[in-house]
């Protein structure tokens, strides 16, 4: 049976005296760093004459934040396990500001490069901070915190894109990972301030081999997915890099069933709790991200296309940012509705409202207000189904995993959202019209996009429906009788 907080209390961990401030802390620091996945996006464009490089180079620095994140998720989860939560997401937030600070100073392209990557190492924060409020806080406060923490990776993604545009548009570019450093050292000093180290470890010997494994297979995986709509899906390397992916997680797998203290224990990544809710997590990052791709485009591209808006970045920025604050407001409901019938309901729910929100775009795409509308709906069902996620897993992982399982789930979510943009780009790309001599995408071509996004949610409403629904509890009013009789019985009465 999985530990609970109430085991990782007795195990040694002393629950922290301001549980509040904890929570308060832990997601700002989700936010900091999810704000930095977005924080680049209005520059993009600019990056090949801001770098004096060519176009196909510059997208490394977005490509190698991803690479980045998806090496480091795992493997700081294993390790937070291994030798403190706390310690590690200290480790994160100081790659963060430590990254920003570099690509701040950045006026050519291998340094903005590597400052991104190390941006990039930071994104292990979310799932340690799950992590951390499961060996540190009541059980009472526990799903409304874990879905407050889930929930700020689309708060700051929604709330990046407007802020980033604004300084874009008003001061130089550098400002963008200057303020992305100050707010990483501010959540740096209030981790150290506000939030202990739990007890909760495992020990034990780090698989260097299994992680080098790891990480080459998801490089090669993730490198293919995201170039290969530039290198063309038939070419050679994009081909080669998908069988080397296979390959070498195939044989990472093996091996890692063989070793006695694996990075990554599949046996319990097999568990059928764990395993469908992976798997909706995947189907989940790649209808949200959908979101993320379609919206801005319909708002920027302009009103002579008959179905673009021609509004500016900072305009489409305003859109998407209501439907972070709505993902933070539905942490609270996302939660009780956890307490009241289970999160495998949740994540159903959250699911089916993703669903809806494509399928209001499809009908409504035509005014701002239509957008803002179809944004929220759809923050609300991802509010849903990020809050459930955690609780899935923890429910069914030993308090000793729980952020290498929680790093693991955040690693599907991105995996989902690296496969909807190059499916995106390719349907996109595809079904163009032409204005001017510019190809720019169709309005069928959104609306593909907006039905896979919404098909993408039913999927995980039905890998939700795999999950094993929870064994009913005692009712607290039998049980409390029912632990007086036990109780005096013991006692001889």
């Amino acid at each position: 049976m999985p530990d609970t907080p109430a085991s990782a209390a007795d195990a040694g961990a002393v629950t922290p005296p301001r549980p509040n401030a904890v929570v308060a802390v832990l997601a700002f620091a989700g936010i900091v760093v999810s704000l930095m996945q977005t924080l680049v996006i209005p520059i993009v464009p600019e990056l090949p004459k801001l770098l004096d490089a060519p176009a196909s180079d510059t997208a490394w620095a977005v490509t190698a934040t991803l690479l980045a994140a998806a090496v480091a998720t795992p493997v700081v989860g294993r390790l937070g396990d291994m030798f403190g939560k706390r310690r590690m997401l200290l480790v994160s937030a100081v790659m963060l500001v430590v990254g920003s600070v570099v690509c701040g100073l950045s006026d050519t392209l291998v340094p903005m490069i590597v400052g991104r990557a190390l941006q990039g190492l930071s994104s292990g924060v979310i799932p340690l901070g799950i992590s951390i409020m499961r060996d540190e806080l009541p059980t009472e406060r526990l799903a409304g915190a874990t879905a407050l923490m889930s929930a700020s990776l689309g708060v700051g993604g929604a709330l990046g894109l407007p802020t980033a545009a604004l300084i874009a548009d008003n001061f130089d570019w550098h400002v963008l990972f200057w303020a992305s450093a100050a707010m990483g050292a501010i959540a740096l000093v209030l981790v150290v301030a506000f939030v202990p180290e739990s007890r909760v470890r495992t020990g034990g010997r780090f698989d260097a081999v299994g992680a080098v494994g790891m990480a080459a297979g998801l490089v090669c995986l993730l490198l293919a997915i995201s170039k290969g709509a530039d290198w063309g899906w038939t070419s050679g390397t994009t081909l080669g890099l998908f069988a080397a992916a296979v390959i070498i997680l195939l044989t990472w797998g093996f091996f890692e069933l063989r070793t006695a203290q694996p990075l990554v224990d599949l046996r319990t990544t097999a568990r059928r709790q764990v395993l469908f809710t992976n798997l909706a997590s995947i189907a989940i990052g790649f209808s949200m991200f959908a979101m993320s791709l379609v919206l801005p485009q319909l708002l920027q591209l302009p009103t002579q296309t008959g179905y673009g808006l021609g509004r500016s970045l900072l305009t489409a920025g305003l859109v998407m940012a209501p439907s972070g604050l709505v993902m933070m407001a539905l942490a609270p409901v996302s939660a009780a509705v956890s307490k009241a019938r289970g999160p495998r309901v949740t994540l159903m729910i959250g699911a089916l409202i993703v669903a809806a929100g494509y399928g209001l775009n499809i009908v409504l795409m035509s005014a701002v207000w239509h957008l803002v509308l179809v944004s929220c709906v759809i923050g609300a069902g991802i509010g849903f189904t990020y809050g459930s996620m955690p609780a899935l897993i923890m429910g069914a992982v030993p308090a000793s995993e729980t952020a290498a399982a929680n790093s693991l789930n955040t690693l599907m979510r991105s995996i989902g959202t690296s496969t909807a943009s190059a499916l995106a780009g390719v349907v996109l790309a595809q079904m163009t019209i032409d204005l001017g001599g510019y190809a720019l995408p169709s309005e069928n071509g959104f609306k593909t996009v907006m039905a896979i996004g919404a098909g993408a949610a039913l999927l995980a409403f039905g890998l939700a429906s795999f999950i094993p629904r929870p064994r009913l509890a005692v009712p607290a009013a039998a049980a409390a009788p029912a632990a007086e009789t036990s109780a005096g019985a013991a006692s001889g009465h």
